[in-house]
């Protein structure tokens, strides 16, 4: 006997127009587009980079320039924070976005836009409301599990070195929202540049083997096939769903292996940092080498790069780690031949303030939230590198051209890995939405601005 919240998943896509069939056969369609890209990697400076002091520098304004000075990259005529230099040398690669915008100066919302490419769905104001919720958008590389799975049946996404939480918060995005558990990513809960550093939740117990795992699978599916018989309902389907990818990455070597670090040298280790950010980038690096589509690469706990407060000193020691990782990986990928069918992106939920100044009861000042301009850096995947699109006006503050936002960003990361932003995917009640609402950003290809 059907619930009634079942009944209702089953009849409103028929009801929309857009049956069970047409779901099935759009994700089987989600392979058709051409792929500019197998992987792409997410470098997300959580809590909101200063595109300032990074890659929009402003040396003519007094009020908002800050300690940095400026160095020329090789594109003429362009510059960077001279805390930049790898980044400024490479700018041959690079697509410089200066005009991102969007209109949510909060962490959590703004970062659940930025990750999914949709605009976290409004549930009240406080925190505790835009935490982790399961009425959320997927991430996108949850989408991708969902609309093109992997023949592996692995996760479409690994989140590196660690998740996003901050007390009782919980950013969001950070798992398949109401597609379910079946698509979310895989986390990884270690730091890489720890010298025990481990990979946990892909280890068999002690005394268990595979085949041993395999006979305790075979009993469970007989009892779940006996439990469904009884009671065929989504709970039911969600336990089986997490039994089986739990199985799959217990099984598989391939994820495991990917994130094993020390299988690399100490003369790579060494290049790309011996600090967080360079042993995640490396780590980026293994999975882009079993093609896994999406690689999200947090840099350093949540909310590392919200300087509101001892800006210029902290930005010190994270902009040339920063720099150094980022630099090594993009070099890395084109020494092996991957970087034309890698899509790197770093971008920060927002950027940050123009004007530098204390917080309320605070002494020394900081930039703060600033999501009506900032910068996202792009590389490799067909990306035309030597460029810069878009800039802002004369103090950083707003884009003077055609801003792009989040979903635009996202709309751009799931064309490029041949899949339809725009097709239809089933909400928690089965009614039809579209996967993104954005424009891909042509500009990053064409190298006109339109």
């Amino acid at each position: 006997m059907y619930r009634r919240r079942e009944l209702l998943q089953i009849g409103c896509s028929s009801f929309f127009g857009l049956g069970l069939t047409s779901l099935l056969h759009q994700r089987a369609q989600a392979a058709a587009i051409d792929a500019r890209a197998k992987s792409v990697v997410l470098v997300f400076l959580t809590g909101g980079g200063s595109h300032i002091d990074m890659f929009d520098p402003k040396p003519e304004s007094a009020e908002v320039k800050g300690e940095f000075g400026v160095i020329d990259t090789a594109i003429p005529g362009v510059q960077f924070s001279d805390q930049m230099p790898g980044m400024a040398q490479r700018a041959d690669k690079l697509a410089i976005v200066r005009s991102m915008r969007h209109g949510d100066n909060r962490h959590l919302s703004g970062t659940h836009y930025t990750i999914t490419g949709s605009i976290q769905p409004f549930r009240g104001n406080s925190n505790q409301d835009k935490s982790l919720h399961r009425g959320d958008w997927p991430s996108i590389g949850s989408a991708v599990s969902y609309l093109r799975p992997r023949s592996d049946r692995l996760p479409s996404q690994v989140t590196l070195p660690n998740p996003l939480i901050e007390g009782v918060l919980v950013w969001p995005a950070q798992h398949a929202g109401f597609l379910g558990p079946k698509y979310d990513p895989f986390v990884l809960k270690d730091d890489p540049n720890s010298d025990d550093y481990k990979v946990r939740g892909l280890s068999l117990l002690e005394g268990l083997d595979k085949t041993r795992v395999q006979g305790r699978r075979d009993l469970l599916q007989d009892l779940d096939r006996a439990a469904m018989m009884s009671e065929s309902s989504p709970q039911v389907q969600k336990y089986s769903d997490e039994q089986e990818t739990a199985f799959t990455m217990l099984t598989s070597s391939n994820l495991k292996t990917a994130l094993d670090i020390s299988a690399e040298s100490d003369e790579v280790r060494d290049r790309y940092g011996r600090h967080k950010y360079g042993q995640t980038l490396l780590l980026a690096r293994r999975l882009v080498e079993v093609e896994m589509p999406v690689i999200q690469c947090n840099m350093g706990h949540v909310q590392m790069w919200d300087t509101h407060v001892d800006h210029f000193p902290r930005l010190k020691t994270m902009l040339p780690a920063l720099d150094t990782a980022v630099s090594a990986l993009l070099d890395d990928l084109d020494e092996r031949g991957l970087l034309e069918t890698t899509l790197v992106i770093c971008v920060g939920e927002f950027g940050r303030t123009p004007r530098i100044s204390p917080l309320a009861g605070r002494k020394v000042p900081g930039r703060h939230h600033w999501a009506h301009g900032y910068t996202a850096v792009f590389a490799g995947g067909g990306v035309m590198g030597g460029q810069v699109i878009g800039r802002t006006d004369k103090i950083g503050g707003s884009p003077v051209t055609v801003p792009f936002s989040p979903a635009d960003m996202g709309a751009t990361i799931f064309e490029s890995l041949g899949i339809d932003p725009h097709q239809m995917i089933p909400d928690r009640l089965g009614r039809p939405r579209h996967l993104n609402t954005g424009e891909v950003m042509q500009p990053l290809y064409t190298g006109e601005v339109t």
